[in-house]
């Protein structure tokens, strides 16, 4: 699909871009407030279940830090954010039964307020992978129909709480890698697998697509609830974001033609077709047979039509050939090396994912024409190969993942300009390097490079492209100028230098105080520290998130 934009074509001033985040990869404290276990809290301290041992316990630490990541918000000029509640910060022990932490509400409550305050959409996750144990331990989580009636009441207590204030509710993150990852693959938590060298128990014949079908039912109740209780009163949006890439037969044959709709069929359709169009895909029911669990007819009454928009997380593009007995590819095989040899793209860190910019685009024309939704691209982001052995300086100047989003808003702005496509919003992922669940910190997806050991956050140079793209590419809207106090048009520089944040007990605006030419950072690789010359940001006045193992 080749490209014709012009130097006036721009996106709708009501576009929301930003940056994405999840509460376990960057929190950390969780043995703070009143905060219950989640089942990654043991799982990730079990040996082998992190490429580099280590767990979540800190993370980014932003729980302690999260004015510190506003302010970085707030320097990048982002329109939105989009991030996730703990559950088991708001009920330790998950049930409908149990009490409610009023710690865990009122850390989330002062950042929803602490966004609007600088002008930022919230954007929220109700549930990104962090179980409260109890439930696990209780009924086996997502396993039991259980869940349902205690997820719907986590998410009306969110409602209640949060929804005069937040507009936008993703209900599910990626309910595919909670189900294959989670209980199928076995290396995201809960862990369960019929491969007993990584689980001692679990069915990967069956329990991913019971965890499926759960999801999809306690997504779609929550929407209900939603819609009926909440919605007129608080004006918001609800729906859910689905994972998936885009698959392209690997050559023009017939098999791998149907080979590719197939893998789509797994991948996507899956949570879709049944959210969006009122059944699992024919190809799934024929793969499966009795071992798919089915809705009845006031079940599915309920998940049809339960998603407001399309909620779209998505990395790569996979070339598909017919083949295999993986049925969590749809029996397909994978690959990016093309018929003649070459590569699809650039090779990140994980193995799983290469840079392709058509694929992207070829994506959001399916998805639209096919579930006639709008669009919110929810997560796109890109690992540099290495980069946690990198020196610092060298992480920062990262010319891959900047080539990444050159060409993905670029196609972004091309879907929606000569495409048509209804594209309401496009997150990065991440804002920070973070803890990337069983990668642990060895894979770095932030736009933001972070310093495990001081935990001090440094621009990267695609945070620098990607920001002035959004600004050099979005209609500005006009608003009202207060008489009294008219406002100053705000220039940040983000180009590295020396500098760190430091926040000035005598102002509520934070600035960014110059420090010595030889400030320096350690940065961690597989978990040892080594000393290194870096830069930081650039003295200015500031104002007011498995995925290496999505396809192993």
């Amino acid at each position: 699909m080749a490209s014709h934009q012009s130097l006036t074509d721009k996106l709708p001033s009501d576009f929301l871009w930003g940056f994405a985040t999840a509460s376990f990869q960057i929190e950390g404290s969780t043995d703070v407030d009143g905060r219950g276990k989640s089942i990654w809290d043991d799982f990730s301290k079990l040996p082998g279940k992190t490429l580099d041992g280590r767990d979540g316990d800190v993370a980014t630490d932003s729980y302690n830090r999260w004015k510190e990541d506003l302010d970085l918000l707030t320097q990048y000029g982002v329109k939105s954010y989009r991030f996730s509640i703990a559950w088991s910060r708001i009920i330790p022990l998950g049930g409908r039964n149990d009490p409610v932490n009023e710690a865990g509400i009122q850390f989330y409550s002062n950042l929803i307020d602490a966004l609007l305050e600088r002008g930022i959409v919230p954007f929220v996750t109700l549930y990104h992978w962090d179980l409260p144990q109890a439930l696990y331990e209780r009924y086996g989580g997502w396993l039991s129909r259980e869940i349902i009636d205690d997820y719907v009441n986590y998410a009306k207590i969110c409602f209640e709480r949060f929804g005069d204030r937040v507009k936008y509710w993703l209900t599910h993150n990626e309910p595919w890698c909670i189900s294959i990852l989670g209980h199928g693959r076995g290396v995201f938590a809960p862990g369960r697998s019929s491969d007993r060298t990584r689980s001692p128990e679990g069915d990967s014949s069956t329990e991913p697509w019971i965890v499926g079908h759960n999801l999809i039912l306690a997504h779609a109740y929550a929407c209900k609830l939603y819609r009926e209780e909440f919605k007129a009163k608080q004006g918001g949006t609800i729906g859910i974001t689905l994972n998936g890439d885009m698959a392209l037969p690997y050559d023009d044959s017939p098999e791998n033609i149907t080979a590719a709709q197939h893998a789509l069929d797994v991948a996507i359709g899956w949570f879709a077709d049944p959210i969006y169009l009122g059944d699992y895909p024919e190809f799934l029911k024929e793969m499966l047979g009795d071992r798919l669990p089915r809705f009845t007819p006031e079940e599915l009454a309920v998940v049809t039509g339960s998603s407001e928009f399309y909620g779209m997380n998505t990395y790569t593009t996979n070339l598909c050939k017919a083949g295999g007995d993986d049925e969590f590819q749809g029996k397909v095989e994978y690959t990016f090396t093309r018929p003649d040899g070459t590569q699809l793209g650039t090779q990140a860190h994980c193995a799983w994912l290469q840079d392709y910019p058509e694929g992207f685009r070829q994506l959001l024309n399916y998805l639209y024409k096919r579930y006639s939704k709008p669009i919110y691209v929810t997560e796109n982001g890109f690992a540099v190969k290495d980069e946690h052995n990198m020196p610092v300086e060298q992480a920062l100047a990262d010319h891959d993942r900047v080539q990444y989003f050159k060409g993905n808003t670029a196609v972004i702005l091309a879907a929606v300009k000569e495409d048509g496509v209804d594209i309401r919003s496009y997150f990065a992922w991440s804002l920070l390097d973070n803890f990337e669940w069983a990668d642990g910190y060895i894979t770095r997806f932030g736009l933001t490079y972070v310093d495990y050991e001081t935990q001090k956050r440094y621009p990267k140079d695609s945070a620098k492209f990607y920001v002035q793209w959004f600004k050099e590419h979005t209609e500005v809207e006009e608003a009202p100028q207060p008489a009294e106090v008219p406002q100053q048009p705000q220039s940040v520089d983000l180009s590295p230098a020396d500098g760190e944040a430091k926040q000035d007990s005598s102002s509520s605006s934070p600035t960014v105080e110059a420090a010595e030419p030889t400030t320096t950072v350690k940065r961690v690789a597989n978990g040892d520290a080594a000393a290194s010359k870096v830069c930081a940001c650039t003295p200015t006045i500031l104002t007011v998130f498995t995925h290496l193992y999505r396809h192993p």
